[in-house]
């Protein structure tokens, strides 16, 4: 993959992977999320996001609505535990549009106060939203189960009595101490002159943040397994289980991958849909995911099913589990799994969208962008015996946490 780089004097860095193509991405990845959250500030980097939509010092929102909307062009924008993302897609001839637009929201918003109290009622009903959704929400619960006492268990979306209660000086001083051009990473991908990439990058992102760095991440340490059941009187029993994993820098973050895409992943052939739903036919969906952040990381199993079948599906899954910690996976399977997790990931990045957020997080977490030649030899490295030892360590019964909604 060839991709060009560059960092500003302001310590904000810039990558653009040329691609062939009418359509050109570009956005602002910034490393800040709500872990970064002090307890009276849940839900603020969420909120941050949404606000910054809402007017800058020269726009009001519906100048940004239609800024790219007029043009056929999307901006978006989320947040996750670590990052806050902004992005758009326009035809390439309107690039510097959007990239003038990104960057004027994320560096230039004003947080006005009657657009917060109108927001915040759009957050709200987003929460009761999700709370209406059990199979969404059981994520946000078991890693709150998970991470008992730390800011990576917090929910996104935060608490209501809180985010009532925020207010434009609040947005300031978040911002001010979260969002440092040291900290954000402009991505782009497109048929584009990398030379005048830089030079609309020194006229529109030359901001500076000369607020005293006062972050730090703490880790999370202690874990203690833990089994709980919540009453959510639902016509499904949820299930999750799992155990904290490795963290993004892990030498075993790519078998982590490997062994939980061959467990629980996308695939109609992982063990876990093979065993579940395809053989006994006690579940609709039934999968694994792997999510590794800066210092751990965690990996889960989510299932619904009817109250009756709940112990047998447990069961089933104890039983696959056991299975990766006893047995060594035979060449050939293991063979099999390599070349279906390469091809999973070629695919996605045919995705041009998909290409271009990774492109920013890449960058972000580890200053470079490994092409899929690269990927692929990593995947290939990875032994059965690494596997076994991997379950070994993440898959033992007795370090698994539980969480049911009843």
């Amino acid at each position: 993959m060839t991709y060009q780089t560059y960092t500003l004097s302001n310590g904000l860095r810039i990558i653009h992977k040329p691609d062939q193509s009418p359509v050109a991405y570009c956005g602002m990845v910034i490393n800040t999320g709500s872990r970064d959250e002090a307890e009276n500030e849940q839900g603020m980097a969420h909120f941050i996001e949404h606000m910054l939509f809402k007017g800058t010092e020269k726009r009001r929102s519906g100048h940004i609505i239609n800024r790219l909307e007029n043009v056929g062009g999307e901006l978006n924008a989320y947040t996750s535990k670590e990052e806050t993302v902004v992005y758009a897609g326009v035809l390439k001839e309107y690039f510097e549009r959007a990239m003038e637009l990104v960057s004027d929201i994320v560096l230039h918003s004003n947080f006005p106060q009657k657009e917060i109290e109108k927001e915040v009622v759009i957050i709200l009903d987003e929460i009761q939203s999700y709370n209406d959704s059990p199979s969404e929400l059981i994520f946000d619960d078991f890693e709150e189960l998970l991470f008992d006492n730390h800011p990576i268990g917090h929910n996104i979306l935060g608490k209501s009595e809180l985010l009532e209660k925020y207010s434009t000086d609040d947005a300031f001083r978040f911002v001010k101490k979260q969002y440092r051009p040291e900290e954000m990473v402009f991505f782009a991908l497109g048929d584009l002159d990398f030379k005048q990439l830089v030079r609309w990058a020194e006229k529109y992102l030359k901001t500076e943040n000369r607020e005293p760095k006062t972050r730090m991440r703490v880790s999370p340490t202690y874990y203690q397994p833990n089994k709980k059941e919540i009453n959510k009187n639902t016509h499904q029993v949820h299930f999750m289980m799992g155990n904290r994993a490795y963290d993004l820098y892990h030498p075993n973050r790519m078998g982590m991958y490997l062994l939980n895409n061959i467990l629980g992943g996308p695939g109609m052939n992982s063990l876990l849909n093979l065993s579940l739903r395809e053989k006994h036919g006690l579940v609709y969906n039934v999968e694994s995911s792997y999510q590794p952040f800066v210092d751990t990381g965690m990996w889960s199993v989510y299932f619904g099913c009817d109250p009756e079948n709940v112990n047998r599906c447990e069961q089933l899954v104890y039983n696959e589990l056991q299975k990766l910690r006893e047995q060594l996976l035979p060449e050939n399977a293991l063979k099999k799994y390599k070349l279906q997790l390469v091809g999973q990931m070629a695919i996605s990045s045919e995705h041009k969208e998909n290409l271009a957020l990774s492109l920013g997080k890449s960058f972000l977490h580890y200053g470079k962008i490994d092409d899929l030649e690269t990927v692929k030899q990593m995947i290939e490295a990875v032994t059965a015996e690494q596997l076994q030892q991997i379950a070994n360590e993440i898959f033992n019964p007795k370090e698994l946490s539980v969480l049911k909604y009843v």
